[in-house]
């Protein structure tokens, strides 16, 4: 059964010059979801494309954790509150694992392919996080010696394959990051529940086929 398309109205409501009420969406992802989230730095002002960190060389402006560090998301609502009143361009950072989903990222050409495979067997998906050069599948928490299993048994693992699991991290929409902006390749259903989300076995075997299939198998930088 594919998941039907929906849409949360906070997670998607407007400011009132147009662009997106991130700290409303922040709000849901940790008070209703309870997902741990923290404000990642921001791209520098400057240049997008250059990072808001000291990093000269960083590989990912404006979509990581930097002050405060990984270790401070958190589903407290005052602090989450706190934090975007004080930063509202912050990105918003699933610290992904725990009891929060994890995820499996690849490059987006190869995504939409993989999905659309997944489509064809009948699977059914959760959310689905796009950024201009990759796309993220959620999926529930899975443990090191799960993925190690999983991995094992493929005869080749494409480098462009990500896990963001324990210990990871996530930039989630309608965050905006050096390198465009997130958002819901696959949204959400409307409720207050969090998504459901399927396990990481459902959806490797066809992520792996599909990027060898099309030979994307290089990380990009």
């Amino acid at each position: 059964m594919r998941e039907i398309l929906g849409r949360r109205r906070r997670l998607l409501s407007k400011r009132g010059d147009g662009r997106p009420d991130v700290i409303s969406a922040a709000l849901t992802f940790a008070t209703e979801w309870q997902w741990p989230v923290l404000p990642g730095v921001t791209a520098d002002p400057q240049g997008r494309s250059r990072c808001g960190c000291p990093d000269p060389e960083c590989s990912v402006p404006g979509a990581h954790p930097f002050d405060p560090g990984l270790l401070a998301a958190t589903t407290d609502e005052r602090m989450v509150r706190w934090w975007w009143t004080n930063r509202p361009a912050a990105p918003i950072l699933l610290a992904t694992g725990g009891h929060a989903p994890c995820a499996v990222s690849l490059p987006a050409l190869a995504a939409a392919r993989a999905l659309d495979a997944l489509d064809r067997r009948g699977m059914r998906l959760g959310p689905v996080i796009a950024s201009p050069a990759r796309w993220a599948l959620l999926v529930k928490p899975y443990s090191m010696e799960q993925l190690g299993e999983l991995l094992y048994a493929q005869d080749f693992v494409p480098g462009s394959l990500r896990f963001h699991g324990e210990g990871g991290y996530l930039a989630l929409p309608p965050s905006e990051t050096g390198q465009g902006p997130i958002t819901w390749e696959r949204a959400p259903l409307p409720g207050s529940a969090s998504p459901w989300v399927p396990d990481v076995e459902a959806v490797v075997d066809t992520v792996v086929e599909t990027l060898t299939r099309t030979g994307v198998s290089a990380p990009e930088l």
